[in-house]
């Protein structure tokens, strides 16, 4: 190969990847899933989360008629939680391990959990995101959480195992305005 040659290919090596369209990896969240303070005319006190998953919300309410209005994505049909339950751990960057009903309904998407006691460490690329509220009924953990996603545009969507998502960002802001003990109730 001559000197020419290996310029111009070394040039079009280089120029390539300007052709190549970027991907569009940005999320554009709804703005109506963005948190935001809301008139709320429900029967709760200061302190208490509703989450509300016909409509993809959560409330945490500040003051008398008011609240905190957060976007969620929710568990899909038959696995959804109800009911009441309080929040007695808080985790930044929790570790995470499907349930053993999880990986029997999908062994292949949790098939690196299958047969051993794997838990997938906190950080960027765990399901629960950056932040994770833990729901516990009468002292015992019901394996249901409200958690930060990898998946933002969950957010607004049916389509969990059963927790309750947020954005990281959301969740984050969420977790540091809830205390250990906060009653939440899921609709």
């Amino acid at each position: 190969m001559d000197r020419r040659s290996l310029l111009a290919t070394g040039f079009a090596a280089l120029a390539a990847p300007a052709l190549i369209p970027a991907r569009a990896n940005a999320f554009t969240l709804d703005p109506k899933f963005a948190p935001q303070d809301v008139r709320f005319a429900g029967a709760y006190g200061p302190g208490h989360l509703v989450v509300v998953p016909r409509a993809h919300f959560l409330y945490f309410v500040t003051a008398p008629g008011v609240a905190r209005r957060y976007g969620v994505g929710v568990g899909r049909a038959g696995l959804e939680f109800t009911g009441n339950a309080t929040i007695d751990v808080k985790k930044k960057w929790p570790t995470w391990r499907p349930t053993k009903e999880m990986i029997e309904r999908d062994p292949r998407a949790y098939s690196k959990f299958i047969d051993n006691d794997y838990v997938q460490p906190g950080g960027p690329g765990n399901p629960l995101g950056s932040r994770a509220l833990y729901l516990f009924q009468n002292g015992r953990d019901t394996y249901y959480r409200i958690h930060g996603t990898t998946e933002p545009q969950s957010v607004g969507r049916s389509v969990s195992n059963g927790c309750i998502r947020m954005i990281n960002e959301h969740a984050q802001d969420l977790y540091e305005r809830v205390p250990i003990g906060t009653v939440v109730t899921v609709l």
